[in-house]
């Protein structure tokens, strides 16, 4: 595959949903699953093929090991742009965030 810049709109979807996921601490295979089928079911994942979900997930799930410690914050910094870009309320995405916590949390 020759090596390109920048992502297609799907791509950053799929990514953002990846890193989203793992911020605050490692996706399970079972989020990737669910992840993966509203990338089949989704109109605008239409002709978004299998090859390229698997290859936008992998690329996606490496970048967090790549930060060297910065994951947890850089994926933050995502969130708040996020929220920003969609202007979602602060209450929402308030407890969106509180449920990304909750989800990582270890007894």
């Amino acid at each position: 595959m020759l090596a390109r810049i920048g992502l297609e709109a799907q791509e950053a979807l799929v990514c953002t949903m990846v890193l989203v996921a793992a911020t605050g601490g490692g996706i399970s295979d079972r989020e990737i699953g669910v992840m993966s089928g509203l990338v089949q079911t989704l109109p605008a994942f239409r002709d978004f093929s299998t090859e390229r979900l698997r290859a936008a997930t992998d690329a996606a799930v490496g970048l967090p090991d790549e930060a060297d410690g910065l994951a947890q914050q850089e994926g933050l910094r995502m969130l708040e742009f996020i929220r920003h870009e969609l202007h979602l309320d602060p209450l929402i995405t308030a407890a969106i965030e509180r449920g990304a916590r909750a989800r990582h949390q270890q007894i």
